[in-house]
């Protein structure tokens, strides 16, 4: 059965009704609910809010470095610190180094520019504050719904959002209800609010139906690697944060890692590769766990323990890539528009900010009683904002790294270093990009094949184990959400041209090329090992996969990331 079947045989939905509804319990999902709610109190007014949350709880999904510049939490909680947030460990000291094979530079902290400086930041587990936001917003009296994935966005007559549909529970992988089938639910809204995150299953919808990035630079976007360790007491120097460039990857490649040092004798290892690379030979997690047998980082390392993996597509494009965030209906706040500042590997403070914003016009809007048209004064408080001055500030970041690491290490330097001490707010200058991350990859035939060591169990590791221990898990007899266009095009093109990139850029073993019992190649979906992090939706290079949303409570359960 379609899903359209589906809702014909077992339809109506059951629909219920919001002033605003929320898509996505993350950082700024939960910042517009709680401040929608806030902005009620003060006026001793009501508004009704709820927000949806694919995961098993708020939280579950969220995976970010984490260093957070506290700006616009202190904005939405002035008092935060007197209510147990969880910000516990203040940076203590910054480090970059560039490295070779064997050796490493560290740039003298004069020259650091401050986007690299993190004095009055903290060290956090986002996922933790996360959990935290949900707790303070179900104390405000917003519903939050976990484990219900928002499926469909629902339109009106005219065209505005309507508000969205939940999936359908108990549809097996032959796509017909079996026992325990649940149709999904409508909410309805007066404004919607999507907060998905990266490369968001509606948002992306949205922003080709709604054509909001005309006019803008193509998203461009990295994967970031994450794992969390125990280490040995005597290595561990609370606070402190390391970022590294340079070995293993090549200096034409966009990336960079890091090593954060967390409370608890833990340490937060990072790794980011921009999908725009070239060759199809490359793998995000082989190049992280090469990276860790650096003797900058095994020296951290050895003695210790590995106790948590994720990964996770960032926006890396910026304020140049930043689409029109407002349409008939709804918005986009957070990473789901890509307010993420590339250049200081932040994004949380800004997804706060937005979705303070967007709150702040939907609240206005509801109070004039108006509904389902354009929340115009988001973005017009975004531009008067001090965010839109950071991202100004760091708009070429991404950019100069297709002129190579050296240009762009001088250029950085320049934008963000010398011309703050000359008076500048931005750079007088912009550099744009066209093409989306996809069409980079060449033909396997013109790059050179990269061979990886194998894992030793200690340091390195492979993929299913990290993806044990990330807890992922979803229901098995459930239509496959990693989809197809045309069954033929991954052996057929991807294959044939591009050595199959996707069972190297996957971070979770999602895909593999296996033989059929005639000899011939077939790309068989793991499904099960999906950790949600919209990689595959973003670099195959035919745009042939297409992320769907699974049944709600299934992916990753992440603890402490």
């Amino acid at each position: 059965m379609s899903p359209q079947q589906i809702l014909e045989q077992y339809g109506p939905r059951e629909a219920m009704e919001y002033d605003v509804v929320v898509v996505g319990g993350g950082p700024a999902g939960l910042a517009t609910a709680i401040r929608l709610k806030q902005l009620a109190a003060l006026e001793g007014g009501e508004v009704s809010v709820v927000v949806l949350e694919k995961g098993s709880e708020p939280g579950a999904h969220i995976l970010a470095g984490t260093i957070m510049d506290p700006r616009a939490l202190t904005e939405l909680f002035p008092k935060w610190n007197e209510m147990d947030a969880p910000l516990k460990q203040e940076v203590t000291g910054d480090q970059f180094l560039f490295l070779s094979e064997t050796g490493a530079k560290a740039t003298p902290e004069f020259l650091l520019p401050d986007c690299f400086k993190n004095h009055g930041n903290y060290i956090i587990s986002l996922g933790t504050l996360v959990r935290w936001l949900g707790q303070q917003a179900e104390a405000l009296g917003v519903e939050i719904f976990p484990g219900f994935a928002a499926a469909e966005v629902l339109y009106n007559d005219d065209g505005s959002v309507k508000g969205v549909a939940t999936g359908n529970m108990g549809v097996g992988k032959d796509g017909e209800p079996h026992d325990g089938f649940q149709i999904g639910m409508e909410l309805h809204a007066k404004y919607t609010i999507f907060a998905e995150g990266a490369r968001g299953h509606l948002g992306k919808q949205l922003i080709e139906r709604f054509k909001l990035d005309a006019g803008r630079d193509p998203q461009s976007y990295g994967i970031g690697l994450k794992e969390l360790w125990e280490i040995d007491p005597a290595k561990h120097r609370p606070g402190h944060v390391m970022h590294t460039a340079g070995w293993p990857l090549d200096p034409d490649t966009y990336g960079g890692s890091f090593a954060y040092h967390a409370e608890n004798n833990q340490l937060m290892l990072g790794f980011v590769v921009g999908l725009d690379y070239a060759n199809p030979w490359l793998s995000p997690f082989e190049e992280f766990q090469r990276w860790k047998t650096h003797p900058e980082i095994r020296k951290l390392l050895e003695g210790g323990k590995r106790i948590g993996y994720g990964a996770r597509a960032i926006t890396a494009g910026g304020i140049l890539s930043l689409p029109k965030t407002v349409f008939r209906g709804g918005a986009l706040v957070g990473c789901e528009a890509g307010y993420l500042n590339a250049s200081r590997i932040k994004g949380s403070h800004a997804a706060i900010k937005t979705g303070m914003l967007a709150a702040e016009a939907a609240y206005a809007a509801l109070k004039a009683g108006r509904q389902h048209d354009e929340l115009s004064d988001y973005p017009k408080s975004f531009d008067e904002s001090w965010l839109r001055e950071e991202l100004e500030l760091s708009r070429n970041f991404k950019q100069w790294f297709k002129k190579g690491r050296t240009i762009a290490t001088l250029m950085t330097g320049i934008e963000q270093w010398l011309l703050p001490k000359l008076g500048f707010k931005a750079p007088p200058w912009t550099l744009h990009r066209s093409a989306a991350d996809h069409t980079y990859l060449k033909p396997a035939a013109e790059c050179a094949q990269i061979t990886y060591p194998k894992p030793d169990g200690q340091i390195t590791f492979d993929r299913l184990s990290s993806v044990f221990i990330s807890n992922t898990n979803h229901e098995e007899n459930q239509p496959a959400h990693l989809t197809l266009k045309r069954a033929d095009v991954p052996v057929a093109t991807n294959l044939a041209k591009y050595a199959g990139p996707e069972s190297r850029y996957c971070p979770a073993g999602v895909y593999e090329f296996v033989k059929n019992d005639d000899g011939s190649d077939r790309l068989q979906i793991n499904a099960q090992n999906c950790v949600h992090c919209k990689t595959c939706d973003i670099k195959d290079p035919t745009q042939n996969i297409v992320w769907v949303t699974p049944e709600g409570g299934g992916g990753p359960n992440y603890a402490g990331m």
